[in-house]
């Protein structure tokens, strides 16, 4: 594996498209890195309240319900022109927060995240579909893995550039900084190189072409596995993330030693994704994700053992294993769907695997409060061991999926 992994970035980093997509991912993902980290503190500083800081990670979540809905605008229009759109979008919506001096205007703060949040299910859509053809199908696990690298990294180090510019500057110039950072985008986005004819009007009416996306991951019989294992993956990750402060009692730290143990997942994601190329070739998308799950719910478990040094080991597995379901998902579905349904697919695939974290953090939460950690998290870690098992079944063979998906031959 070590062999193969410096000749695969090296095609991909050579691949003209494959870098100006990774460029755009980096200049992008350090604003909104930046800006998530900001607009909390920046709304306690207004109004001293916890829960309206807290409402700004949700007004910027929120519309990931929405996906499957706003995904199908990736398939019923150009790409690159809209992905290029949907960064200009919040470049120009986020100069508005230079008018947020007062608690009163705190309003203006949601109202701009939560239309940044819509514009990045669109943006993410429209690349997922885009990538699938700018990109050769050989290279985009090892694309999906950089671009997963270059996002956690991003993590590591944009938070804590915007914590200081903030404190030199306050909140407008780290907005300016995301608008900056999106313009930019915007113009490497400018230079793909991909020929798109427009699509074909719509036969169907609104509602069912957004219900095709998830028809068409539930009546495929690699997808499903997979989407459904991402899901339980990161419902149990909700989970394990709201029991982090009790397992940092249970060390004896002060609740800043998350940071730690952030920056120690943080870079195990950022090693995973350089390795993920290989393994996807080597294991398969089912395997691969399997084996990572299995690696998460088993540090999951162990973080139980009030030990600094286990704490950090299972940090950094959990960062490796984490997101092998996610990268796995995302390249199956952009080989396996046919080019007019990859932006609803993808847009629903994703609602459907990251949706479950919030009501994960929402019973982890209540949880913790009524059953000690210690127990709590060896149950957990069982519990998730077990969604591998659909994973490691073999795949249905080409007749069955016949029989039961006559739609995936011509899915419109």
């Amino acid at each position: 594996m070590t062999t193969t992994t410096p000749g695969a970035l090296t095609r991909v980093l050579r691949d003209r498209n494959a870098g100006l997509y990774l460029a755009g991912v980096v200049v992008s993902g350090f604003g909104t890195s930046a800006l998530w980290l900001v607009s909390g503190v920046w709304v306690k500083e207004l109004t001293g309240s916890d829960g309206l800081a807290a409402l700004c990670l949700l007004a910027m979540w929120a519309p990931t319900l929405a996906g499957p809905i706003l995904g199908a605008l990736a398939d019923r229009t150009r790409r690159k022109p809209l992905l290029i759109g949907m960064n200009l979008l919040p470049a120009a919506l986020l100069p508005t927060l230079f008018t947020v001096d007062t608690p009163d205007r705190v309003w203006v703060v949601f109202a701009v995240l939560f239309l940044y949040g819509a514009a990045g299910i669109v943006q993410d859509a429209a690349e997922s579909a885009l990538v699938a053809t700018a990109i050769p199908a050989s290279l985009l696990g090892d694309f999906n893995g950089l671009r997963m690298t270059a996002s956690e990294g991003m993590k590591l180090v944009a938070p804590l550039a915007g914590a200081g510019l903030y404190a030199a500057y306050g909140g407008p110039s780290v907005a300016l900084l995301d608008a900056a950072t999106f313009v930019l985008a915007a113009g490497l986005y400018a230079g793909l190189r991909v020929r798109e004819s427009r699509p074909e009007p719509p036969t169907a009416g609104w509602r069912t072409q957004t219900a095709e996306g998830a028809r068409y991951l539930w009546t495929h019989p690699r997808l499903r596995p997979l989407v459904l294992a991402g899901g339980g993956t990161m419902l149990c990750a909700g989970l394990g993330g709201s029991l982090l402060y009790a397992v940092i009692d249970n060390l004896g730290h002060a609740p800043s030693y998350a940071g730690v143990l952030y920056a120690v997942q943080g870079a195990g994601s950022v090693a995973v994704g350089l390795l993920s190329g290989p393994a996807l070739r080597r294991l398969g998308e089912r395997r691969f994700a399997a084996y990572g799950i299995a690696l998460t719910a088993v540090a999951a478990g162990l973080r139980a053992v009030p030990s600094d040094a286990v704490a950090l080991v299972c940090s950094a597995a959990s960062g490796v294993g984490l997101p092998c379901v996610l990268i796995a998902t995302l390249t199956a579905v952009q080989r396996e769907t046919p080019d007019a349904l990859l932006g609803r697919t993808a847009a629903t695939a994703n609602t459907l695997v990251f949706t479950p974290n919030a009501v994960g953090l929402a019973a982890g939460a209540a949880l913790v409060e009524l059953v000690d950690v210690r127990l709590l998290l060896p149950v957990l870690g069982l519990v998730w061991l077990g969604s591998t098992v659909p994973l490691l079944q073999s795949a249905a063979s080409p007749s069955r999926t016949a029989a039961r998906s006559p739609s995936d031959a011509n899915p419109a």
